[in-house]
């Protein structure tokens, strides 16, 4: 976009990406200026998301996004504050404290601006709009987001944490421009529009590059040069979990062979489970580390990251039968079912990094805390978790990670393996149980259908991998609370549940996440009921999400429109992105319900973004998984017969990413399905580009099949 006004009209500094969390401290209830906080109320006392709650007792006339206070601003002719953040995040409560509890500083927002808070968690498709101004305009993001808008919503300019001093500054200054000059406001804020309207859109691609292993050979030897193949993750800092990038390394490693992939999935995940990103008394991972080396966490845990991380984990354990990675899926999921499920079977969002004002408070020890618990075994606990007398962290304290395997520490300890486990397990109930006794970080507690269905994933490859039956009976408990309380009988999804309401329209994350976990579920159970609620949904999405100018989903459905422009999600970020994953359900949908319609849709979205792909597969990863599943087209693997479920659970022992399940006792309803039920005998198609081999039936001949 070429240079504009809108650059030019501050003369103020440009803040630096700051996020993750920190909580208030509920004894604190005064202003800086004196004023009891619940002397307050704004219109966001009556909202449910607990970040939008959070500042319901600011002295700042906050209202929801909505068209009241769109309708008062024009009405009044005041621009507009949109502040966006979301629980767990830490510079958004530090502003807060430093701006928007100060009573002076509100009283300047209240008199010359409308003010709107938004939960970017539950309104992503607002986020969208005002993170787009914000990186056009500073090259950056992050949270808090603080954008300056017409009355209308369209943005002038737009910033991250803004210091008290400067938050007065730049409302000041814009104030007597909107007084003096609103003209050059104007002019920037339909400069800044187009280039919203404009940014990150994709074209249909008539003539994609042939696809390849080759290519996708090329791909990774660019890819592998920013990624430590010593501590894992990318070579930067802070480092992000990023489970999708290893996901499709995984998945690319058993197509080509290539050990370096491996190599990097490994590596990424056995420092993770070691490093102080990970809660090794509680389980679960962080969001990231501040550091190289997975050592000192932001400590918020995101629903999201732990059920892609169950999911990754487990099919690693399936490739490697590496124990740790089983450790890892257990604690987390135990953590989930613990502190993170409702009673109806909905998953929570999230949990904060502080406590009672102190960020990581709840999770970090000193040498006397240590001692005072395990006493005699304290020495071997500290040496197994690096905690020293000086600490490994700030003011003494300890983060609790490892450096050894058990194999190895236990040999350094003239220990056996099973010695060391039971001294560690022994000492971690006791530290456990005096950690229960500490103030809790603050859970962000409303339910968010996309978050939920990553962590349903997540149990369904976990039950996959392990065969455990509770792993399936909170998957189908969660399944069914998405159907029940989120899905409409027209099959309109919801983004948020809490205290018994659903009240936003579902995004396109949403009904992708869904879909695809919806169609893992019925590999799962053979369940048709839920291919057939994957392909509805599905439906859903063509019908009022669907561009046929590009071939690409829009992030918001037609039906829920109102924003200055309509996005689409293209990149895969922490989060696969809603495109792609979409573009691999109707791939896959396709190929169950051999539906040309749905696999030529497919295919054209990627070659819209082919080019991306091989420039940039840090940023396109979840695309190049679908890339190679039409590469290496996947194997559709029927299992029929009164044994279905035995046979399916010998093939779940093994990783096989480019397979896809179906059967059950009878023949069900799907085509390749037709004519394969032998009487009294439970027999195993292997078939690709619908062409079955000779039928088998024994998991191990059916797996040589797919090997010749």
């Amino acid at each position: 976009m070429k240079t504009s006004s809108f650059y030019i009209l501050i003369p103020f500094l440009l803040f630096n990406l700051m996020s993750c969390a920190q909580v208030h401290n509920d004894k604190d209830t005064k202003h800086k200026n004196g004023e009891n906080i619940h002397q307050y109320n704004n219109a966001l006392i009556n909202e449910s998301s607990p970040y939008l709650l959070q500042h319901a007792h600011n002295p700042v006339n906050w209202y929801p996004w909505g068209e009241e206070a769109l309708e008062k601003a024009k009405k009044e002719d005041k621009m507009l504050i949109i502040s966006i953040g979301y629980a767990a995040c830490h510079w958004c409560h530090v502003m807060e404290h430093e701006s928007f509890e100060d009573s002076v500083v509100a009283d300047i927002m209240n008199k010359n601006f409308v003010c709107i808070k938004v939960d970017r968690e539950e309104r992503p498709d607002v986020d969208q709009i005002y993170m787009t101004a914000c990186q056009l305009i500073t090259k950056r993001g992050g949270w808090p987001l603080n954008a300056f808008a017409l009355p209308d919503g369209r943005p002038f300019h737009a910033g991250t944490y803004f210091p008290k001093s400067d938050w007065l500054k730049v409302m000041n200054y814009f104030t007597e421009m909107y007084g003096k000059d609103k003209s050059k406001i104007i002019e920037a804020a339909e400069q800044l529009k187009k280039g919203i309207a404009e940014s990150g859109r994709v074209g249909l691609n008539p003539n994609p590059t042939a696809y390849s292993m080759e290519l996708l050979d090329n791909i990774f030897e660019n890819w592998k040069s920013n990624v430590d193949f010593l501590k894992g993750g990318y070579n930067r800092s802070p480092k992000f979990p990023l489970p999708g990038s290893w996901d499709f390394m995984m998945q690319y490693h058993k197509a080509s062979k290539n050990q370096k992939a491996l190599e990097a999935v490994q590596s990424t995940l056995d420092n993770i489970a070691f490093g102080g990103i990970y809660d090794h008394l509680g389980g679960g991972f962080a969001r990231y580390s501040t550091d190289a080396n997975w050592k000192v966490p932001h400590f918020e845990k995101m629903l999201y990251d732990n059920g892609q991380l169950v999911s990754l984990y487990s099919q690693a354990y399936q490739l490697t039968k590496n124990p740790l990675y089983k450790k890892a899926v257990y604690e987390t999921l135990e953590w989930i079912e613990r502190e993170m499920t409702s009673k109806e079977g909905g998953f929570y969002s999230s949990l904060d990094a502080d406590s009672e004002g102190e960020e990581g408070k709840f999770y970090i020890w000193n040498a006397k805390e240590i001692k005072a618990v395990l006493a005699e075994d304290s020495d071997l606990f500290m040496r197994y978790y690096n905690c020293t007398e000086g600490g490994n962290w700030e003011h003494k304290n300890s983060i609790l990670l490892r450096k050894f395997s058990d194999e190895i520490f236990s040999e350094k300890n003239n220990m056996t393996v099973s010695e060391l486990t039971k001294k560690i397990t022994y000492c971690k109930k006791k530290l456990m149980k005096e950690r229960d006794k500490r103030i809790r970080p603050g859970l962000d507690d409303k339910i968010l259908t996309s978050w939920n269905a990553l962590m349903l994933s997540g149990y369904l490859k976990a039950y996959r991998a392990f065969d455990d039956p509770k792993f399936l009976k909170a998957a189908m408990k969660n399944a069914n609370f998405i159907v029940n309380k989120t899905i409409s009988s027209d099959n309109r999804i919801s983004r948020n549940y809490k205290d018994g309401k659903a009240v936003i329209s579902g995004f396109l994350d949403d009904y992708a996440f869904v879909i695809s976990a919806f169609t893992e579920l019925y590999q799962v159970t053979f369940d048709e009921q839920w291919l057939y609620k994957a392909k509805d949904l599905t439906e859903h999405t063509l019908q009022y999400f669907f561009d046929e100018k590009t071939g690409m989903f829009f992030f918001a459905p037609d039906y829920n429109a109102g924003l200055i422009a309509r996005k689409m999600e293209i990149t895969d970020n922490v989060i696969p992105g809603s495109n792609s994953e979409m573009a691999i359900n109707l791939y896959r949908l396709g190929l169950y319900f051999y539906d040309k319609e749905y696999i030529a849709k497919a295919k054209q979205m990627l070659a819209n973004v082919s080019n991306n792909v091989a420039e940039n597969p840090a940023s396109f990863y979840n695309w190049g998984k679908l890339m190679l599943q039409i590469i290496e087209e996947p194997y559709e693997v029927a299992v029929v017969g009164n044994a279905y479920e035995t046979l399916r659970k010998e093939f779940d022992k093994e990783y096989l990413p480019n397979v896809l399940f179906m059967g059950g006792k009878t023949e069900g309803s799907l085509e390749l399905l037709k004519n394969k039920l032998v009487k009294g005998q439970t027999t195993v198609y292997v078939c690709q580009n619908k062409s079955c081999k000779r039928p088998v039936e024994t998991s191990s001949e059916a797996l040589k099949l797919m090997e010749d």
